[in-house]
């Protein structure tokens, strides 16, 4: 495994595995022993960094979420587990009744909200300090200060370490560093978004913002992050649920545009050279580009963790990183 400093405070920046394993269906559609073994194999390969959100997985049976945080909860305590792995949570999209959605019923980000539900999330995890703390998605109906002044609390109290946002428009992310700054308080560090190798078209409506999808790591917000380097790009989603191996799961509309043949050729064309599979080759660009990301890959089965952890060790020479730079 190979590791990465996210956060700049030495107080609360972590070193975590390049690689990081995302939780979202266990304890719902994955089942408590198959969650298990992923992440007891995730952690035996060297993994430190596993994601969940208040909210997962309310889409499965219809309630509020918390399956996963609960689920890893329980293992960490079967396991003995200790500092020794970073747990980052979300929240902001939890819906505040069973059978409705974070798009039209979504908690937000007022300080009550945010105090409330990062406790509910560090009792449900077994954990005094939770380790990395995302905003979700954006809550516009609430001021930009009330939001940053209530993280600011939790980390200065010691409950929350770092500070993230997913899903947020690039300008709502600077205008909130901002404040922080201004104010003197910990602003984001890390930053959570899609990001795969095929471009994505960022002008589809989404149920989340009319003008786009704000969960894309689009033009916009990878020029925010080649600006500031000391911030962290987290990329969820980055095998695309499996659309680029899989026939049976064909691409998104969003992914139809002219660079995609193209792409997925010289994807291709580099697996073979490598020995690779494709997916490995996408983790790979991802971890070893000149932004890097921190590829977070979820896994129903131990089977597929292990082709993402040899991801890890899949180092591409500097021409098929320029081929693969260069197909557009």
């Amino acid at each position: 495994m190979r590791y990465r400093t996210i956060g700049t405070d030495p107080a609360t920046r972590r070193e975590v595995s390049v690689l990081s394993l995302g939780a979202m269906l266990f304890g719902s559609a994955t089942d408590e022993a198959t969650s298990y073994a992923i992440l007891d194999r995730y952690v035996e390969d060297g993994g430190t960094f596993v994601d969940t959100s208040d909210n997962y997985a309310f889409w499965v049976d219809g309630s509020q979420g918390g399956q996963s945080e609960e689920l890893l909860g329980r293992w960490r305590r079967s396991r003995g587990v200790g500092t020794e792995i970073v747990v980052a949570t979300k929240l902001g999209a939890r819906p505040l009744a069973p059978g409705t959605s974070y798009t039209d019923n979504a908690e937000g980000l007022s300080a009550k909200v945010i105090r409330e539900s990062a406790e509910r999330s560090r009792e449900r995890l077994g954990v005094d300090r939770l380790d990395l703390l995302y905003a979700h998605i954006e809550d516009r109906t609430v001021p930009l200060e009330e939001t940053v002044g209530a993280f600011g609390e939790l980390v200065a109290e010691g409950t929350v370490g770092l500070l993230g946002a997913s899903n947020h428009r690039a300008w709502r992310v600077e205008r909130a560093r901002a404040l922080a700054a201004a104010a003197g308080l910990p602003g984001y560090e890390v930053l959570q978004y899609h990001h795969s190798y095929l471009h994505r078209r960022p002008d589809l409506p989404s149920a989340l913002d009319p003008d786009g999808d704000p969960g894309s790591a689009g033009a916009d917000l990878l020029s925010y992050l080649r600006a500031e380097p000391d911030l962290a790009l987290v990329a969820y989603s980055p095998l695309l649920k499996g659309s680029y191996t899989r026939p049976d799961k064909p691409l998104d509309p969003a992914y139809d545009l002219p660079s995609a043949p193209r792409r997925l050729a010289a994807l291709r064309e580099v697996a073979a050279e490598t020995g690779a599979t494709v997916n490995q080759v996408v983790l790979a660009w991802l971890i070893g580009a000149e932004l890097p990301a921190i590829p977070l890959v979820g896994a129903s089965s131990v089977a597929q963790l292990e082709e993402s952890l040899a991801a890890v060790d899949l180092d591409l020479t500097p021409e098929q990183r320029a081929r693969l730079d260069g197909t557009w």
